[in-house]
């Protein structure tokens, strides 16, 4: 055997150790690539801006509202609430290859970096929806190599971390399409006043048109331009199949409807809440506004989102849009004091002023109840206590002064008791009872009741001429409605910072009984008469199908309707902003805006009465008399008492025997909700 045979050539040796030399860097390009994937995966993306902003959370634990310092429109959206239609046309236009790439397309890559290369700059670009996500969550959109190698990272990470769909909502939900709109559901609403799962072929192909230049694409800026980009995108889906050719040309033709450019804001889940939460949090928790913009704190509130809508619903069905009128109305759940719905005005991109805060409205004759409930507790009156309904002046202050208060429409009824009282709002009546009880005392009930407005010991207080705000009165007549205990108003539950630690946790509420509830049920059956017939509410009886009891208040300038059931007591005021006196036909919408408000926001839940309390005795009396009702008498009506103030004498106007009455034999003429629930309960 020869010498070459035994021993590798130079050139073999050579060969050997080149290949060595690339498998040791292939294996060490392999390693260190598993190492810096490994490391990318375990750790943490940067905060995202929307992440930093403080979320406000509606009492199921809904996002409704987001803080920011930039107060930028976010309304996130799940894919199952995007049409279709759109997700196809932004794949088609954004990135084709979405769902088989790794987050680049190393071909469009490859073409943008001869480009590049070509003309001596970096201005072509291959972005995926990948990369897109990744700059508009965590960089700037600076053209530079440093930006682009973050970029580059936090593309890897996204898509380690995340499923493709999870990508590509995140990406609907964060994209820029113009005038303040971030997301895909923001926008739908901005410029078509729909949500996004409504959106047509012709509509969703604008839309996805707009992100590649948000202000050239807008067709509020340049309509020619949104719909030449529009017809790209519509070509681009008939190219990857999601539609045909003469589906694009339909929608090409499609005449599209956008909403004026005036009313271009996105629509705001219960804007006047939010801007309530904020200040709560601020004023009274001593949250600093830096946390609520950059601290990712959850603020869980106590806020119904089916309340909430159905409040807003009834305001503007019953407003009038083109007027100044102004409205508000505020609801409380009496058991707990947790503030259920808030509308703060008419319109909040017209007015952002929040009205049920208001502490400049005078409530009429809504405030009478706080006064009666003063009377009934105090013993001095029950609801057969009587007046004579008919002009009169009033000496006060040690006769040094004169107070001469009129019925509206001068309209005067003679003797009256309570019921009637309250019933037909007569102010005669009311007048007396304050002077009979003082108006000092009256003034101690409604401090006790949650009035902090500052109240005048005067008999002109019996006609609620001291301003108070919605929120307050709507807290106290939750107090009647909740037996006379009183719950402290609650809109926030409870706090937690970005990393689910509880910074704020509210006490509970445990209430603190004002009055008897004996007193609070008596004047809560007194108050029903305002539905029934005769009284002031009774016009919108027919809407209310479960037991309420409330109480109108009219001045010149401003018209209530404050009312309970078990679950809600809600305030509804109706004026305007300048003190400018309302007409007849203004002060009629309180009452609807109520009645429709309660009935949906209760639609739900089943009818409840109010529960009787110990201390409470019923006895039919005769009307005519007020004395307890026998047998001989026509007329008979169960009338209820804190027990002690009950009348002990028979009637005799119609027959000297005493006879105790049979229940069952009594025809009680009665048309309010107890009679109807009796009657629907025997069929």
């Amino acid at each position: 055997m020869s010498h070459s045979s035994r021993k590798p050539s130079k050139r073999k040796r050579k060969i050997i150790t080149i290949v060595k030399l690339l498998f040791g860097m292939t294996i060490l390009g392999l390693l260190v690539s598993t190492i810096f994937l490994v490391y990318l995966y375990n750790t943490n993306l940067p905060v995202a801006d929307t992440d930093r902003n403080s979320r406000i959370l509606d009492n199921q634990g809904q996002l409704m509202a987001t803080l920011s310092a930039s107060g930028r429109s976010y309304d996130p959206v799940t894919l199952e609430q995007i049409s279709p239609l759109l997700i196809e046309a932004t794949l088609s236009v954004e990135d084709r290859k979405f769902y088989d790439h790794v987050g680049f397309d190393i071909k469009g890559m490859g073409r943008a970096v001869l480009v590049n290369i070509e003309q001596m700059n970096r201005s072509q670009g291959a972005s995926t929806l990948t990369q897109q996500l990744a700059r508009n969550l965590y960089l700037s959109h600076a053209k530079t190599w440093s930006r682009k190698l973050k970029e580059a990272f936090y593309t890897v990470q996204l898509e380690m971390k995340y499923s493709k769909s999870e990508i590509l909502q995140m990406y609907l939900n964060e994209i820029y399409y113009g005038h303040g709109a971030y997301g895909i559901e923001a926008a739908s609403r901005m410029y078509f006043g729909k949500s996004a799962s409504e959106l047509s072929l012709a509509e969703s192909a604008l839309l996805a048109g707009i992100p590649k230049g948000p202000t050239y694409y807008s067709p509020y800026n340049h309509m020619d331009n949104a719909l030449s980009r529009q017809k790209i995108v519509l070509s681009t889906m008939v190219t990857t199949g999601y539609i045909t050719k003469q589906e694009a040309n339909t929608a090409a033709r499609e005449k599209l409807t956008f909403l004026p450019q005036g009313e271009q804001k996105t629509i705001v889940t219960a804007p006047y809440f939010r801007d309530y939460i904020r200040q709560f949090v601020v004023n009274e928790l001593g949250i600093t506004e830096d946390q609520l913009d950059h601290g990712g704190l959850n603020i869980y509130t106590t806020l119904d989102a089916h309340a909430q809508q159905a409040a807003e619903e009834a305001v503007a069905k019953e407003m009038d849009p083109d007027s100044d009128l102004e409205a508000a109305l505020i609801s409380v759940d009496p058991r707990t004091g947790y503030i259920k719905a808030m509308v703060g005005g008419k319109k909040y991109q017209n007015n952002q002023y929040n009205h049920t805060l208001a502490t400049t409205r005078q409530p009429g004759s809504a405030f009478k109840p706080i006064m009666y409930l003063s009377a009934l507790s105090s013993l001095k009156m029950n609801p057969l206590s009587t007046f004579k309904s008919e002009p009169t002046l009033f000496h006060y202050d040690n006769n040094r002064k004169t107070y001469q208060p009129s019925n509206f429409g001068d309209k005067y009824l003679g003797e009256i008791d309570m019921r009637e009282a309250i019933a037909a709002s007569d102010n005669i009546y009311a007048v007396n009872t304050i002077m009979t009880i003082g108006s000092d005392k009256v003034v101690e009930t409604a401090q006790k009741m949650g009035i902090a407005s500052p109240l005048q010991a005067v008999p002109s207080l019996a006609l609620g001429t001291s301003p108070i705000s919605p929120l307050e009165m709507a807290s106290a007549f939750g107090v009647i409605g909740n037996g006379g205990l009183r719950m402290t108003p609650i809109a926030v539950t409870k706090i937690t910072d970005a990393t689910d630690e509880i910074i704020y946790d509210a006490e509970p509420n445990q209430g603190k009984q004002i009055v008897d509830p004996a007193a609070a049920y008596v004047l809560t059956h007194l108050m029903e008469s305002v539905f029934d017939s005769g009284g002031t509410g009774n016009r919108v009886s027919s809407m209310m199908k479960r037991p309420v009891a409330g109480k109108t208040g009219t001045t010149d300038t401003d018209a209530w309707l404050v009312g309970f059931t078990p679950e809600l007591a809600t305030a509804v005021w109706v004026g305007y902003d300048k003190g400018r006196n309302i007409e007849s036909t203004d002060g009629r919408r309180a009452a609807p805006i109520f009645a429709q408000y309660t009935e949906k926001a209760l639609e739900n839940v089943p009818p409840k009465i109010f529960p009787i309390p110990d201390g409470v005795v019923s006895v039919y009396i005769n009307p005519e008399s007020g004395l307890l009702a026998t047998a001989d008498c026509p007329n008979k009506t169960l009338e209820v008492f804190i027990q002690g103030t009950e009348p002990t004498e028979y009637c005799t106007l119609h027959g000297s025997e005493i006879e105790e009455l049979p229940i069952e034999e009594v025809q009680i003429q009665d048309h309010s909700w107890w009679s109807n629930l009796k009657q629907w309960w025997m069929e």
